[in-house]
């Protein structure tokens, strides 16, 4: 089977964990024997280095506007992109690239499923022309899809508002490679950002309002005399918070435990994951946090708000859920770094949870079972 995937941002620095998603399925998919390939836009690696693509075939179009993610390519081009595939799956939902490879795939009656992984509520900037996108096109392209596809399923309520059936939403939640997390030194993650043996709290995502950071320094600063040992590290590139979050900080009495580290990946990250106590996701709004899975493969609890469409962690003991507030946070910190003996429990809980029903290597059997189902 020929499947195309397409998302207008690869790059994991500026994508975060939609591009990462799509990089993890596309593998996957190759490895079960599928000839997947990428559509996408040279945004993070205008340089010519492609992240981490292990054989895909990827065409990265030229950006033109990176503020809107304006690709540099005619209708005529993308034609050629699609005539050959199956099935094309369109991931997100605000973006040029998928509205001219809507146009596309109506024009050559090809099939095509969506995902948008959370994108459809309206929030956060550019609000207008979001919703100039929508009756321009965008809920054309919504309502055309041969398949709809949800990664949790609060969000199949999110299709209703574009006239989809809550009913014919197919959930099919995130995944996660282990081998993207092996064993590695944690120590020197700690020495590097002059953590020492301090326990600390990592928070890991851009540095931008609907991610909460600030909802998670603020909860840190309040209860400060509560964990007077513990660190917090923000890992992360800036997403529009950061000049905020360090000014916060500096003007604050724990500025000596807060560390914004930037970005981190491969190696790193798994590292940062195994030197942390603890992980918190202070989400505004996330469909489903693919962060969570990180931590839990890497056996890393995890605070959630329940904002994240994860609230398993809660059931299975692998973390707490808490209110997207900056008191339920501290209700939470308190909780957990109170004590450290547990939260190696819910470490292992979560790891066990994370293993049993979320590796990428049983996750795609259900795509590759619904792009036939449709097809055939």
């Amino acid at each position: 089977m020929k499947i195309l995937n397409v998302n207008a941002l690869l790059d994991p620095v500026t994508g975060g964990g939609t591009a990462e998603r799509t990089l993890q399925i596309s593998r996957a998919l190759m490895n079960k024997g599928a000839d997947c390939r990428i559509l996408t836009t040279d945004i993070g690696f205008e340089n010519g280095s492609l992240p981490r693509l292990d054989g895909l075939n990827v065409t990265a179009y030229q950006c033109l506007l990176k503020r809107f993610y304006i690709p540099r390519v005619s209708l005529a081009s993308i034609k050629k992109e699609v005539e050959g595939v199956d099935v094309i799956h369109i991931m997100g939902h605000w973006s040029v690239l998928n509205a001219l490879v809507y146009l596309a795939a109506r024009l050559m009656q090809k099939l095509y499923v969506v995902c948008p992984a959370g994108a459809l509520p309206i929030y956060g900037r550019s609000k207008i022309l979001k919703t100039i996108y929508d009756w321009i096109i965008g809920r054309r392209i919504i309502r055309d899809a041969s398949a709809w596809i949800a990664i949790t399923e609060d969000e199949r309520a999110q299709f209703e508002v574009y006239g989809i059936d809550r009913k014919s939403v197919i959930v099919i939640p995130n995944g996660i490679n282990p081998d993207d997390f092996p064993e590695t030194d944690a120590q020197g993650f700690r020495k590097k950002h002059g953590l020492g043996n301090h326990p600390f709290i990592l928070f890991l995502g851009r540095l931008n309002s609907i991610k909460g950071p600030d909802l998670l320094l603020e909860a840190f600063c309040r209860g400060q005399e509560a964990w007077p040992e513990w660190h917090l590290v923000f890992a992360g590139p800036d997403g529009g918070l950061l000049d905020s979050l360090k000014k916060s900080s500096a003007a604050s009495a724990v500025r000596s435990r807060v560390h914004f580290v930037g970005y981190v990946g491969g190696e790193e990250k798994s590292a940062a994951y195994r030197s942390a106590q603890l992980l918190v996701i202070p989400s505004r709004q996330e469909a489903m946090s693919i962060v969570v899975l990180e931590a839990g493969i890497t056996g890393t609890p995890v605070l959630i708000t329940d904002q994240c469409g994860f609230n398993d962690v809660s059931a299975v003991g692998g973390g707490m859920v808490v209110a997207a507030s900056i008191e339920g946070l501290q209700d939470g910190l308190l909780a957990m770094t109170g004590n450290p003996d547990k939260l190696k429990i819910m470490g292992q809980n979560l790891l066990k949870f994370t293993r049993e029903h979320f590796l990428w290597d049983h996750m795609v059997n259900r795509y590759l079972e619904l792009f036939s189902r449709i097809v055939h």
